[in-house]
């Protein structure tokens, strides 16, 4: 099994942030601001903001890169194992946006942990993916979406894509209100096999295939008119995922318990949200749609 490199993978992960800044400030034509930080507890992360843009009313792209004595509780509920070693944790993580409800959210990571004691191996896994939430479904767009995803997974077995596919729908669905988060995409964590080069390999497939399937969707529907009734709903639906972020998300929770920076973790929360009492769409509706042919699990190729 090849060793775990640490350098490659920051080096790859700092371009990836570079890489994917670019191409959505090229789309938007806004600029990202840059923040860098330090953890007190160690290590630190570039965070870069996009806000009200012509085409997103906020992008986040962060990178961080911290370390610590001890791994936290988040980390090792499903891997006590590792309790009590030191551990580096680094990854690129992003939630976009958009001002028009007709181009959906998305969110992609991809991220790199390992964890050592001495006179021991390390322990080490990549995890990530891609996800999209619409507010208002079109089918050709989450096709495409979900293709692209596919295909990425191809060259690494035909199995992937309908395991990580899967994981997602489970990983990304909020049990209080017995709903998905959107339509999906890829999750996988704690991959570490057959060996170093080939996961690393997979993340990289994985953060590239990010803007070669949103990407096409922003430029299909930015140009889409919408109105008040529109922009209600994305709000309230917003409040979806700040619910889920806040709640459900492994990642915020690890950010928060290993001391890291708040205002960088909470970057994904979305600038403006409403809530509504006992909120039903009008039958028939395309905001019925959402719930009716968008958000129940299917199989989209």
């Amino acid at each position: 099994m090849t060793q775990p490199d640490i350098h490659t993978v920051k080096t790859w992960l700092l371009q990836l942030q570079e890489t994917i800044c670019q191409q959505l400030s090229d789309t938007d034509g806004g600029a990202f601001a840059e923040d860098v930080w330090q953890r007190p507890g160690g290590g630190g992360g570039r965070s870069r903001l996009l806000r009200e843009g012509q085409i997103f009313e906020q992008a986040g792209v962060n990178f961080s890169h911290v370390h610590g004595e001890e791994m936290p509780a988040s980390a090792t509920a499903h891997r006590p194992e590792l309790a009590g070693r030191s551990f580096q944790a680094m990854g690129v993580s992003l939630v976009v946006h958009p001002r028009n409800p007709y181009v959906p959210t998305s969110h992609a990571n991809v991220r790199f942990f390992i964890a050592e004691k001495p006179d021991a191996a390390p322990v080490w896994w990549f995890g990530g993916g891609f996800d999209l939430t619409p507010c208002y479904g079109f089918t050709e767009d989450v096709q495409h979406w979900h293709r692209t995803a596919r295909d990425l997974c191809q060259p690494f077995g035909a199995e992937i894509y309908p395991r990580y596919k899967k994981w997602c729908d489970d990983y990304f669905f909020i049990k209080h209100r017995n709903e998905a988060r959107g339509v999906g995409g890829l999750f996988f964590d704690d991959l570490n096999t057959p060996d170093f080069d080939h996961c690393l390999r997979f993340a990289q497939a994985v953060g590239d295939g990010y803007l070669a399937a949103y990407l096409p969707i922003v430029e299909r529907r930015s140009a889409m008119a919408w109105g008040e009734r529109e922009r209600q709903f994305q709000l309230y639906r917003r409040g979806r995922y700040v619910e889920f972020n806040l709640v459900w998300d492994r990642g915020t929770l690890f950010g928060l318990q290993t001391g890291g920076r708040t205002e960088s973790i909470l970057m994904s929360m979305p600038p403006l949200v409403r809530w509504e009492y006992n909120y039903q769409p009008q039958p028939g509706s395309p905001e019925a749609a959402l719930y009716r042919d968008f958000l129940p699990v299917r199989d989209w190729i």
